[in-house]
């Protein structure tokens, strides 16, 4: 054994993820899990009973290195639906374990220690711990949120644009926005394309929850802005859109060059996954658009039923534009504004568990997320109801003592 660390130097500060401890905690206080961002419902079943009917064939085996071509090619047709970005699904299309394994492949393939990676935060943890892993630095940019109620999470210009240094090689965006449930708007990504292009920077834009937006928001992919098809990879997956998020099966969208270099880095990772789940996501893929009208508007109700909830119990909540999540200020019960010790007390408090905001930061900006929890709203109708009911009784019950 060596006298240092074990762990190694660069993957210091990234130990256990809260998502862990607050999933234990929910299992050891029978809590409802409001924390991690998984639905409890089965997802549709022209999806699933292809899965079921692949396993027990050759679709057990190891599948081709950059997917089956079925499935590559029902990504790329995805695309072009739904954001009109043509891609060869031979050679810029590369299927991976799920969008996480992406982001890992995509930093250890394209950075250089030192690199700089510019990204908006409060950010995914991952990002932060699959640039480490590649040697790079973190720049962040914060996003601010709306002023009171619903609104939306923006960044300033002149912030991201103090980001930027001579060793940046990369920006990495997220839209729509986990945790924030921001959709990153027309003229945010015109500036985030100059930028780019200035710079000469790659891009990369995590679109996991493309197809969970609500009211009337519109997602539009990164990729599309004049001058960043050629320099921009997108990540997506089948687990949000098909309520599968166990399968772990993802995608990179790209530049032939940029998806071969990833290619190199992930054939050492997993090298395949999901053989089984592969022909059944290419079937999801080709679902008809009123499946995913359907998708947004169900999940736009669930959100509605748990921000009502929310502000019964006293907690101001920003009513997202998109995905799994709401934010909340826990100042209101929660004095001293510890978005950790509230998430540790709300078990005793209401049987409920979330997720601190405050470790969706870098420590330079944990100031900004100290007072802020996560809820997802991902779960079914008899769930919410629960939760809901547990938080208003909270909130009558914090009322009732003050």
């Amino acid at each position: 054994m060596s006298r240092g660390p074990v762990l190694a130097a660069r993957l210091q500060g990234f130990g256990t993820t809260v998502f862990a401890e607050m999933s234990a905690l929910a299992v050891a206080t029978g809590s409802i899990n409001l924390g991690q961002g998984f639905p409890d419902y089965p997802g549709p079943p022209e999806v699933l009973d292809v899965a079921r009917n692949a396993i027990g064939t050759a679709a057990d085996q190891y599948p081709p290195g950059p997917g089956i071509p079925e499935l590559r090619s029902a990504i790329a047709e995805h695309q072009q639906r739904f954001s009109g970005l043509a891609y060869d699904p031979d050679t810029e299309v590369l299927v991976t374990a799920g969008a996480t394994e992406a982001l890992a492949a995509v930093m250890l393939a394209l950075l250089e220690p030192g690199d700089e990676v510019v990204l908006l935060e409060p950010v995914y943890d991952s990002y932060s711990a699959s640039v480490a892993m590649a040697g790079g630095v973190v720049r962040p940019v914060p996003l601010h949120p709306p002023a009171g109620g619903d609104g939306h999470w923006t960044f300033d210009p002149a912030d991201l644009r103090a980001a930027v240094t001579p060793r940046t090689r990369l920006l990495l965006l997220n839209t729509p926005h986990n945790p924030t449930g921001t959709v990153l708007t027309a003229d945010e990504l015109a500036v985030l394309g100059k930028l780019a292009v200035a710079h000469d920077l790659l891009v990369v834009t995590d679109e996991v929850y493309e197809h969970l937006v609500f009211d009337g928001a519109r997602h539009v992919s990164p990729a599309t802005v004049p001058g960043l098809r050629e320099r921009t990879l997108v990540v997506s997956s089948a687990g949000k859109t098909f309520n599968v998020t166990g399968w772990k099966v993802g995608w990179i969208c790209g530049p032939a060059a940029l998806v071969a270099a990833v290619r190199t880095a992930k054939q050492f990772l997993t090298y395949v996954n999901a053989g089984p789940f592969q022909p059944a996501v290419a079937a999801g893929l080709r679902l008809p658009d009123g499946y995913f009208t359907a998708l947004a508007r169900d999940l736009q109700g669930r959100r509605d039923v748990l921000v009502r909830g929310l502000r019964d119990a006293g907690l101001p909540v920003v009513s997202p534009e998109a995905t799994y999540f709401a934010t909340v200020d826990v100042r209101p019960v929660q004095p001293d504004g510890d978005g950790l010790a509230f998430c540790r007390s709300l078990p005793a408090r209401a049987g409920l568990v979330a997720v601190p905001s405050g470790v969706f930061y870098t420590p330079e900006h944990a100031h900004l997320g100290r007072h802020l929890v996560r809820f997802a709203f991902s779960k079914g109708d008899g769930v919410l109801a629960e939760a809901v009911r547990r938080l208003v009784g909270m909130g009558r019950a914090g009322a009732g003592s003050a």
